[in-house]
């Protein structure tokens, strides 16, 4: 027996989510570096997740034809995600040079960030970057825009699903890591990779701006 259309979109949505969101980037990195801290994992995990699921549905309901139209939101959001990725790897590698502020202790500590901090870091990682638009808005808008308007709401579905899932494991799953990460060098390789792939994003970001 063949299972309903309405989940066969809603697997398609889920699958073509997962595959745009499982990859190495500043707001993935992020999220890792959270849930190792046990820092406001739950409130990190939610605006990631809410951030996708808004996005999608814009995209879903037709948004993307309006980012295309006007291209200097992205244009300025390029500049603003640049800025500040340059600033979040430079406070990344500031924390690798200095040993003392990776204890296992710290590590898991919540003080560095208030909750209202990390959700404001979790927001400008998110959306500052003008790729999470290219990814949800346009190209999720584009492909649920061949379904009709009911059926195009399942493969919305499925997508924010995919975001859930990946943020909360992500996330919450990053304390099996915890033993590794109660050495003092795993967590300054880690903050050197963070680093790299802030400015690796970065950089990406201004050159295609500049070209």
């Amino acid at each position: 027996m063949a299972p309903p259309p309405q989940l066969v979109v809603a697997a398609t949505g889920f699958a073509i989510g997962a595959g745009l969101i499982v990859a190495i980037g500043a707001q993935n990195a992020f999220v890792l570096r959270q849930g190792l801290r046990r820092s406001h994992v739950m409130a990190v995990v939610a605006t990631c997740t809410l951030c996708d699921v808004t996005l999608i549905a814009l995209g879903a309901l037709g948004f993307g034809s309006l980012v295309a139209r006007f291209p200097l939101i992205t244009v300025v959001a390029a500049w603003g995600g640049a800025a500040y990725l340059f600033v979040w790897g430079a406070l990344s590698l500031r924390s690798a040079i200095h040993p003392g502020t990776l204890s296992a202790e710290k590590a898991a500590g919540t003080g560095q960030l208030t909750t209202l901090s990390a959700i404001g870091a979790t927001l400008a990682v998110s959306l500052l970057n003008p790729h999470v638009y290219l990814d949800t808005v346009v190209l999720l808008g584009s492909i649920a825009a061949q379904y009709p308007l009911l059926t195009r709401a399942w493969f919305a579905v499925g997508a924010a699903c995919a975001s859930a899932v990946w943020f909360s494991a992500l996330g919450f799953g990053a304390r099996l890591l915890a033993p590794l990460f109660g050495k003092p060098v795993a967590w300054r390789v880690l903050d050197l990779l963070i680093a790299g792939v802030m400015w690796w994003i970065a950089a990406s970001l201004a050159i295609s701006q500049l070209r």
